[in-house]
Order: structure tokens, then C-alpha cells, then sequence
């Protein structure tokens, strides 16, 4: 896999050049989606079967922060496109044969939050509603769209699902109009009365116990991750990436700059901004290395046919709350250390800290509630969250 991470390495040069163009038009263009395709990003997930070479998941989430460093928007959309393939590789097997049996390359933006409306009805279920924040999906023709079915007169408990709809049954709304990773295109979706299948939905309930109806055709180590671990960290990568490449273009910038403060005294010669960029440094790598260290063991586990301790995927989401925050914290310290010039239109530093904060208000990002899952695990306390 080493060759799809060299290719995106040789792209990304393009990509830092056409950050701007990206946010301007507000979506990425057709041309960059085919160029990642053409990487072979979007099979890494993928199951063989398909074509996918369910590579390691660090091998995906390394080619996430390699684009989020050159472009955030750009990093933003391959990261969740890109972890899609995988949880479609979860649904029944007929659901994956609907997406890729005449096209591998097919590819699914998202929606989680249940704001739509489900009906159970014979065979399936009908979904009405409008979802918004589905980033890339002018570059999709499938969307995943979160609902909770409601309890039955059986007294079948309420369900949260994932549903699967094909574009025709949907349409996209531009309402994307933002202040961070504007060239996300993340626009509404809206479904008027469709109707999907029951092999087209997949619960949570099942992701958070491991055991998916897919698994049956996709036996490999790379499913039997929990979808809490993978996604969270498709979520966090991108802002270790922004956060990565915002101190690249501040130190290449603090080289050169002259402060006005300390006249004919470059910046980098200042021993306040030196401790501002070890700083910095140190959060963004400690974010990346317990992220790295946390997936090893992870694929390691389910690779030895061992059982996942609930302490391990409680700490996955505690650290990746707090990569998120490290993250944060890191492109705001250097964003404060730029000066005026760092203000202007066009600069990096400016579009990768409105990029990064508008990433952290995602919700798999709010500290406290995978904090506080963490803490009632140390305390033996029970736990009912399925995003764990």
C-alpha cells in the first residue's frame, strides 16, 4: 500500500496549490476527486472482493493527514468518502452488490444525525426528511443517511439505523455557505417518501457489538473493528492534518519574517516564538502517535482472533477527543504567533485555522461525552452507547 501513499504524496503539491480555488467555489472539483481516485485512496478500505485492498487502517488515516496537511477541505472529503467504503463493507451482502456490483468506483457521501423520519413499513421502511452536512456529496451517487425507527406496537424497541439510498431518491440542496472548509461542499439532502429495503439499513446496535451482517462475505481483520474506533479517527485525522500543515507553513514563514516589535529581529531568532512551535510541535505529534499506537493495537487483536477489551475502545475515543483538542490547541497557538500578515485572504494559516474549528464542531468531536464513557468505565460503572 505503500505505492497509493506515494502517489498521493506526488499530488499533493497540486493540492496545496488549489486550496483557494477549492474554497472559493466552495466544493472540490471534479478533476482533484479524480486524481485521488486515480491514487487509489478510495480502495484502501474497500473489500477485496470489490476490488478494495483493505489495507491497515493507518495506512488510510496516513494518506488522510498527507491531504488534510495540503488542503483541509480536500482532506475533509476523502477522509469521510473514503471510511464510507468500509462501513458499506458492514450491510448485507445484497446492499454491497447494489453499490459496486456494476461499479466499484461508486462512491457514498453521509448524513448521520436523525432528523429524517422512519416508518417501518413491509420489506423495508420509508424515510422522509432533509440531512444536512453531507460533505462531497456532488462527488457521490449513494448517501448514508442516519434515522432511529420507532417502537414497535410489538414492543419492539426504538432502533438508530444507517439507510442506504441510491441519488434517485434523493436530491442535493446548496445551502453551504461557511466560515471553515467551505470546499467541502457539504450540502443538505432531502428525500420525499422513499422507500428502502431492509437489507439497505444497518444498525447501530450491531456496529457497536461487532457483529454486522456483512462480515459473512467480508471476513477479513479490517471488519471486526468497531465503527466507533475507525470513523471517530476518519473525524480527527483530517484536524491532525490541518494541524500538520499549518505548522509547516508557520515555520517556513517564522523563518523569513522580520517582527515589528524587534527592529531588523526575525522571528525565528525570538525564544518566545521557538517554545510557541516546540509547543506546537509536541501536540500535534502526541495526537498522531496515540492515534497510531491505538489502531495498531486495535488490527492487532482483531488480527489474532482476540476479543476487544472494552478499556481499549473506551481509551480510542478518549484519545481521540483529545487529539481533536490537541489539534485545536496547536493550530491556535500558531495562528497567534503569525501576526497581521497571517490575516490576509489566501494564506494558509488563516484557512487552516477556520478550517480546523469548523472540523472540531462536528459532533464525534465533543469531549465530553467520550470523556465521560471513559470515567464511568474506570469508575465499573455501565455503559449504553453504541458510539464506543
Amino acid at each position: 500500500m505503500e505505492a497509493v501513499l506515494n502517489h498521493l504524496r506526488e499530488l499533493l503539491p497540486v493540492l496545496r496549490d488549489r486550496a483557494q480555488e477549492t474554497e472559493d467555489r466552495r466544493a472540490l472539483d471534479p478533476e482533484v476527486v479524480k486524481s485521488l481516485a486515480e491514487t487509489g485512496f478510495f480502495r484502501l478500505l474497500q473489500p477485496a472482493r470489490f476490488g478494495g485492498f483493505e489495507a491497515h487502517p493507518l495506512t488510510f488515516l496516513t494518506g488522510v493527514r498527507e491531504i488534510a496537511s495540503a488542503c483541509g477541505s480536500t482532506g475533509w472529503v476523502a477522509s469521510v468518502i473514503g471510511v464510507h467504503n468500509w462501513q458499506l463493507g458492514l450491510f448485507p451482502d445484497r446492499a454491497q452488490q447494489d453499490v459496486w456490483a456494476e461499479d466499484p468506483a461508486t462512491r457514498m457521501s453521509s448524513s448521520y444525525a436523525p432528523t429524517g423520519r422512519i416508518t417501518a413499513v413491509d420489506g423495508g421502511y420509508r424515510v422522509s426528511g432533509r440531512w444536512s452536512f453531507s460533505s462531497g456529496c456532488d462527488h457521490a451517487t449513494w448517501v448514508l443517511l442516519g434515522g432511529i425507527v420507532p417502537p414497535g406496537d410489538d414492543g419492539t424497541p426504538a432502533d438508530f439505523r444507517t439507510f442506504l439510498l441510491p441519488i434517485g431518491d434523493y436530491a442535493i440542496e446548496d445551502v453551504w455557505h461557511t466560515v471553515g472548509l467551505r470546499g467541502t461542499g457539504s450540502n443538505d439532502i432531502v428525500v420525499d417518501d422513499a422507500f428502502v429495503p431492509a437489507y439497505r439499513s444497518l444498525s447501530f446496535n450491531d456496529t457497536s457489538r461487532l457483529r454486522c451482517p456483512g462480515q459473512e462475505q467480508n471476513p477479513g481483520p479490517l471488519y471486526k473493528i468497531p465503527y466507533a474506533s475507525l470513523f471517530s479517527y476518519a473525524i480527527t485525522t483530517p484536524l491532525i492534518g490541518m494541524a500538520t500543515g499549518a505548522y509547516r507553513a508557520h515555520v517556513d514563514y517564522l523563518r523569513e519574517r522580520v517582527r515589528a516589535s524587534y527592529v531588523g529581529v526575525r522571528a525565528a531568532e525570538d525564544p518566545h516564538a521557538q517554545v510557541r512551535v516546540a509547543e506546537a510541535a509536541s501536540d500535534v505529534d502526541s495526537a498522531w502517535l496515540a492515534l497510531q499506537a491505538n489502531m495498531r493495537e486495535l488490527m492487532d487483536l482483531v488480527t489474532a482472533g482476540e476479543r476487544l477489551p472494552m478499556p481499549l475502545r473506551l481509551r480510542v475515543r478518549r484519545d481521540q477527543v483529545r487529539g481533536t483538542e490537541l489539534s485545536i490547541r496547536a493550530v491556535d497557538r500558531m495562528f497567534e504567533n503569525s501576526g497581521g500578515r497571517a490575516l490576509a485572504v489566501g494564506t494558509p494559516i488563516q484557512r487552516f485555522w477556520r478550517d480546523a474549528h469548523a472540523g472540531r464542531v462536528h459532533a464525534i468531536n465533543d469531549p465530553e461525552r467520550a470523556l465521560s464513557m471513559f470515567g464511568r468505565g474506570e469508575f465499573g460503572l455501565p455503559l449504553n452507547d453504541a458510539m464506543v
